[in-house]
């Protein structure tokens, strides 16, 4: 059982920022070239239809913790016994590891590619993992913090996507349902990597207040990222062509290219930059749950856990070096994300439930 007291835990409508900021992350600066490459003009629909599945998803998991004793590691080891369990907890630490490895590999990679070709990787991934460590060192409401700012401060971003307009053409988005149901479904498949993240809340959960009015916050935390998401994912259709498009890898950085303001002459370099702000909650909330999957599950201190996991997270990016290294892990991850989202949620789901159902009827 799993007890966190009143001062260490985080407001209801807080779960917004926590949500809202895993969801959107790396994956915003090249995730249309992906999704559209076989849905082609319909690609909008794929990631409304993530959107859906993601919100179903987020639905099963506060059903499952709900009246719980704790978080998912106490659900294991009711559900499956200790040993059973723990592999499995432990197994999500190196998922939620995976994930804050391939977000940070891939801004560098973005740096390299666009701003400075010679960054020392290792250097970059010491100084970003030693703020990591600071962050999630002050507590979880220090991560929440960090999350609210992740949003807050970057939101201007968003309106440098209305400056393609002017070259776009709403007929490239014609015709409408021209492509196939598996063509969706595929397609849908690929904004897995980009849609991942909600599931902290299996592990963060016992450190809301107000469980159940953070419901319509994480929710709504949801939609905001598939609006987001729906809206580029339009204004890129409109803009490139669909040859055009499965050639620029990062095509929302291509796009930033137009931007034209008195003070700056490269947008692209200040979007980049900027971006910083928001992946660091990405790596912080992740390791923050790996490090605390690993504490509920073998009782380690979350402190040393941490540094063990932060040095993996550390040899594991500066050894990644070639575009295909780096393009192989984010495939991994937006598999096995995939999966989390179709089976081991729903698993979990049914198996809680069924055992909910016998106790019932026992008592």
């Amino acid at each position: 059982m799993i007890k966190i007291a009143e001062r260490f835990q985080v407001s209801h409508f807080l779960v917004f920022y926590l949500i809202h900021s895993l969801q959107f992350g790396i994956g915003v600066l090249g995730f249309q070239r992906i999704v559209a490459e076989k849905s082609g003009r319909d690609a909008w629909i794929a990631v409304i239809l993530s959107g859906i599945m993601v919100h179903i998803s987020l639905w099963m998991i506060y059903k499952i913790l709900k009246n719980s004793n704790g978080n998912v590691i106490t659900l294991h080891k009711e559900l499956f016994g200790k040993w059973v369990g723990n592999t499995l907890s432990a197994i999500l630490a190196c998922y939620f590891t995976l994930v804050a490895i391939t977000v940070l590999r891939t801004y560098i990679e973005i740096i390299e590619v666009w701003m400075f070709p010679d960054i020392n990787v290792w250097l970059f991934s010491f100084m970003f993992l030693l703020l990591v460590y600071y962050i999630i060192s002050g507590g979880f409401r220090v991560v929440t913090g960090i999350s609210f700012f992740g949003i807050i401060l970057p939101v201007y971003l968003f309106f440098t996507f209305l400056f393609p307009l002017q070259f776009s053409d709403l007929h490239n988005l014609l015709p409408v349902f021209n492509h196939s149901l598996k063509d969706l479904a595929i397609s849908t498949k690929s904004m897995s990597l980009t849609v991942i993240g909600f599931e902290a809340l299996l592990v963060f959960y016992p450190f809301i207040k107000n469980v159940d009015k953070s419901k319509k916050w994480a929710h709504m935390a949801v939609a905001t990222s598939t609006i987001i998401y729906a809206v580029i994912m339009i204004i890129t259709l409109i803009y490139f062509s669909e040859e055009q498009l499965q050639k620029n890898v990062w095509a929302t950085l291509t796009m930033w290219k137009i931007v034209e303001m008195p003070f700056v002459e490269r947008f692209e370099y200040i979007g980049i930059a900027n971006w910083c702000l928001i992946i660091l909650p990405n790596v912080c909330l992740t390791l923050w749950c790996a490090s605390r999957c690993l504490k509920d599950s073998f009782k380690f201190n979350q402190k040393y856990t941490l540094i063990v996991i932060l040095l993996i997270a550390f040899f594991t990016n500066s050894l990644s070096r070639t575009r295909e290294q780096i393009s192989l892990l984010n495939d991994i991850v937006g598999q096995v994300g995939f999966y989390l989202i179709i089976g081991y949620i729903p698993m979990l789901f049914m198996f809680t439930m069924i055992t909910r159902k016998v106790k019932e009827k026992k008592a």
